[in-house]
């Protein structure tokens, strides 16, 4: 007998986001677009882009998330979103300009890091051809 509905999980690094049941339908924003997910679909994976998570339940309606990049796995009826930040609210105004004050940008600290494991990868690779070399 098909399935009616599924159970959905929203993973962040620490913790879990949300635990959502009786979920009728995931709407979900990739590099190729958006993609709804409904009970019956075959099981996949996607890669999901910053952007707007829209799930619809039979308890509560339909409930809109701002994600992060992250992952989507569909096996049966279970649906697991692992990604790096989420925001929850129900003004989709809101949530878009969330997106791209907070998802989009790269904070002066982040891009100071990366800059400095440039450097180290940079660094630690100039050695190795060196030793291979001697």
């Amino acid at each position: 007998m098909p399935s009616t509905h599924m159970h959905l999980k929203v993973l962040l690094p620490a913790q879990v986001y949300a635990d959502k049941n009786e979920v009728l339908r995931i709407v979900a924003e990739t590099g190729a677009g958006s993609f709804g997910l409904l009970p019956n679909r075959l099981d996949c994976v996607a890669s999901l882009t910053p952007g707007i998570l829209m799930i619809e339940t039979i308890s509560e309606g339909e409930i809109y998330l701002a994600i992060d990049e992250g992952v989507l796995v569909k096996t049966g009826r279970d649906v697991l979103i692992s990604v790096r930040r989420a925001i929850g609210g129900n003004d989709l105004g809101k949530l878009r300009d969330a997106i791209e004050k907070q998802f989009l940008t790269l904070d002066e600290q982040e891009k100071s890091m990366r800059t400095v494991m440039v450097k180290l990868e940079t660094g630690l690779l100039y050695r190795l051809a060196s030793l291979q070399s001697a």
